[in-house]
């Protein structure tokens, strides 16, 4: 990151990149688990993956076939959606007739294992950038219509608007081969910003009470009462 010296500065504060400890299983596990996260909190996600993958003898997903055998009914009482259950159906029957072939994913260029997974009932483009990133390791990816990349590198570089994906893509150029790691480390430049709001938050009360100030609210309540 030396070519940029804004986002060096977080990565020195942040420390090693973490990314492999997202890693799941095998692709099959990785996928379904994109599926299950989509608009779920982190929490929610795991809760209804773990019911998901109980489902299995020793809980390992052994391979499509065995989703294929679940009845609707089975896949819903883990918390599936009916959406949700589609996107299943639609990713096993792909790969159990070849149309998507997860063991060619690893040598296909960036572009094309996009296409072949935007294929997929409910993959969108940044699910597909996920895979890459987080499964493959691949090492250039941007996914530049992100929310927490684009509110990230507004707060980061202390831009008036949110950029849009082209500017994001111009500013990444900075970051290349690596802006797979680049956009890991913006992500958690919002965690710092998370983790420094509810520091603040904490102190803000006890210093109050440490100077025996009062807070702005009980000041202007007391100025109310005085007028009325």
């Amino acid at each position: 990151m030396r070519r940029d010296p804004v986002l060096g500065a977080a990565v020195k504060r942040i420390g090693p990149c973490g990314m492999a400890a997202r890693q799941r299983s095998d692709h099959l596990t990785a996928l379904i688990g994109a599926i299950v996260s989509q608009q779920l909190s982190t929490k929610a996600a795991a809760t209804i993956f773990g019911r998901f993958v109980a489902l299995f003898p020793g809980g390992e997903i052994p391979g499509a076939a065995a989703i294929h055998v679940l009845e609707d009914d089975v896949l819903r009482g883990v918390g599936l959606s009916g959406q949700k259950v589609g996107y299943l159906r639609d990713l096993c029957a792909r790969i159990g007739d070849d149309r998507l072939r997860l063991d060619e994913l690893e040598s296909l260029p960036d572009d094309e294992v996009i296409e072949r997974l935007t294929a997929v009932k409910g993959f969108g483009r940044w699910t597909a950038e996920m895979f890459l990133m987080f499964r493959l390791h691949r090492p250039d990816v941007l996914p530049a219509g992100d929310l927490g990349i684009v509110t990230a590198i507004q707060r980061l570089y202390r831009l008036r608007k949110r950029p849009d994906a082209k500017r994001v893509l111009k500013i990444g150029e900075a970051w290349k081969p690596y802006r797979s790691v680049a956009s890991w480390y913006l992500w958690q430049t919002l965690h710092e910003a998370a983790e420094a709001k509810k520091v603040e938050r904490r102190i803000r009360p006890a210093t109050f009470r440490s100077s025996g100030a009062a807070p702005r609210s009980r000041l202007r309540s007391r100025s109310a009462s005085r007028a009325r």
